[in-house]
């Protein structure tokens, strides 16, 4: 049951209510004055009464003659809604918003709301897809019609965020795909990493798997190749070094000859500051 309809009922029952304490007959209906109901509903909004503002500032906007304030009062209906966490509803307000008023200014703003709400529907890389394909789609759309706007800055900034999300459910997938030895599977995932999400922060380890995966099933090339790139791109990340560990079976034997090297040049510079000459 919408949040609309909720309301619906329970204004229905308080005119049942009202229509019992009273005679049947008027004479007159008083007219809502909105600009009295704007007001309230911005005061409720103030102190977080979310509810009780988005049903002030739609009976402000069906009162207002001017489209300008019925606008401003619709708009502050859908953001009382997102407030509220009720993304559903925010977005068919919104929508409708966009619909009734194309004009208004606010109209980008609106746009902006809705990719926000797409995005903060997001969950963990193992959920369901569809929000994030959602988020992506909006947020592109966004930034295309408004890259100069004042909203790009966030957005440009979650975009990251949603590829790092979409490289983290890709990743997910390819360590099952490992897990299983399902190798072709889990090398396209990992790919896909590489292809379309080089940017986040997880393509180190995808490369890595890479070289893990090839060596393991004994392509040594194809192994080579992707250490070859993550050394140059990521030569000081752990995960390079795993892969080094992995492509040379003396590197640990190196490094502790190469440390004992290092100790005893250290001791022997100590020896002879303190030796008597």
């Amino acid at each position: 049951m919408t949040l609309r309809i909720i309301i619906s009922i329970i204004l229905l029952f308080s005119i049942s209510a009202c229509n019992k304490n009273k005679d049947v007959t008027y004479t007159s209906v008083d007219k809502i004055d909105p600009y009295v109901s704007y007001k309230e509903g911005f005061e409720e909004f103030e102190n977080n009464n979310f509810v009780d503002a988005n049903i002030k500032f739609l009976e402000a906007e069906t009162n207002f003659l001017d489209p300008t304030f019925a606008a401003k009062s619709a708009i502050m209906s859908s953001f009382c809604l997102y407030s509220a966490n009720f993304y559903e509803e925010a977005e068919e307000s919104l929508n409708r918003y966009v619909k009734k008023y194309p004009a208004e200014k606010n109209v980008m703003y609106a746009h902006y709301l809705m990719a926000i709400i797409s995005f903060e529907q997001i969950r963990e890389e193992q959920y369901d897809l569809k929000p994030l394909l959602e988020a992506k789609r909006k947020i592109n759309s966004f930034l295309k019609d408004y890259p100069a706007s004042e909203y790009a800055i966030d957005l440009n900034f979650k975009k990251g965020l949603v590829e790092n999300q979409f490289a983290a459910k890709e990743l997910y997938i390819a360590k099952y795909y490992i897990e299983v030895q399902k190798w072709v599977p889990a090398i396209n995932r990992l790919k896909s990493i590489v292809k379309n999400y080089d940017k986040t922060v997880f393509i180190e380890e995808a490369l890595h798997r890479l070289v893990e995966i090839h060596y393991h099933i004994g392509l040594k090339e194809e192994a080579n190749k992707y250490a070859s790139i993550l050394g140059y791109n990521y030569n000081s990340s752990e995960w390079f070094e795993q892969s080094y560990k992995l492509l040379n079976k003396n590197y640990e034997k190196a490094l502790k000859i190469e440390k004992k090297e290092k100790g005893d040049s250290l001791f022997k510079k100590i020896i002879n500051k303190i030796k008597l000459k």
